[in-house]
């Protein structure tokens, strides 16, 4: 299974905001779309960097409640790893896990094609986990 599987099941909408958003609108935005990460979108759909709730608690840590009016460029992260949407799940999960991440861009063509959160990514794996599980419960019964 790739990652263009779990699009085709959630969507690939992103939202986005300019690099020049204070961490303010950052926050408000991703409160609003109840939502962990705001993709940093340039010319032609390319993805200049990711601002994530970590980014949100690491600025406060060092700087306190002034970065709230700073622009989101910076403290977002700048060229992020990404994933293809033929890239396998377990891939992405294996980057997710090693780097750390909870939020991948997904790329097409240097064009951004969607996002997955490591949620995505359990959720799709549960349920393959479950449709296994049901499918060799029918070749048991089925003697």
């Amino acid at each position: 299974m790739t990652i263009r599987n779990i699009l085709q099941r959630k969507g690939s909408s992103v939202i986005a905001i300019d690099s020049r958003a204070t961490v303010r609108d950052a926050v408000k935005t991703m409160d609003i779309h109840r939502i962990g990460a705001l993709v940093i979108q340039g010319a032609a759909g390319a993805c200049n960097g990711i601002f994530t709730e970590r980014d949100v608690m690491r600025a406060l840590a060092s700087r306190d409640a002034p970065i709230l009016d700073d622009p989101i460029e910076k403290h977002m992260t700048e060229r992020p790893q990404s994933v293809s949407p033929d890239t396998p799940v377990e891939e992405a999960m294996e980057i997710m896990t090693e780097r750390r991440f909870r939020h991948l861009p997904v790329m097409q063509n240097d064009r951004l094609g969607g996002i997955v959160s490591i949620g995505d990514l359990v959720n799709y794996r549960i349920h393959q986990t479950e449709r296994e599980a049901e499918a060799l419960k029918s070749y048991i019964r089925s003697g």
